[in-house]
């Protein structure tokens, strides 16, 4: 059955292909601080396993949000590792790093998942998706905050 809901096949496969960035940063990022908070240590264990644990909860959320913005606009949302790593921009860890180091990642990948956004919002704003810029509107806010938040913790 064909969408018509205002907005061109083209603009919403745009849109989709930037959302697909964000989904794919939006869940690297989420591995990546689901894994931190299993494996920090050091003195500031307890204050960082909470912090990553509401964080990574968080994004999980967002995932699935992402994803079935993608699903609205009549398109197929990544859904592999194989898909994700092509399309993210986020750096992965193999390793286990020291706290600070677990906090400067994080504060990085919440920057690029911002910078993601923002070229996200400019596609749906150019097409008119007042959806998909509230919906990259609350990631920004969330991603700006939160690297905030980590990178007080580095002061």
């Amino acid at each position: 059955m064909a969408i018509d809901i205002g907005i061109s096949a083209k603009d919403r496969k745009k849109i989709a292909d930037h959302l697909s960035k964000v989904l794919a940063d939006t869940y690297s990022l989420y591995l990546k601080t689901h894994n931190f908070h299993w494996n920090i240590t050091g003195p500031m264990f307890n204050s960082l396993h909470v912090m990553f644990e509401t964080q990574y909860n968080e994004l999980w959320t967002a995932a699935d949000v992402i994803a079935e913005r993608i699903r609205s606009l009549d398109v197929y949302a990544p859904g592999s590792y194989t898909q994700f790593g092509k399309l993210t921009s986020i750096k992965e860890e193999t390793g286990v790093p020291e706290w600070k180091d677990m906090v400067q990642q994080l504060v990085d990948g919440h920057e690029t998942a911002a910078r993601t956004g923002r070229a996200a919002f400019k596609a749906a704003d150019a097409a008119d998706d007042q959806p998909t810029a509230d919906l990259i509107t609350q990631r920004l806010e969330a991603h700006e905050k939160t690297a905030w938040m980590l990178r007080s913790l580095l002061k």
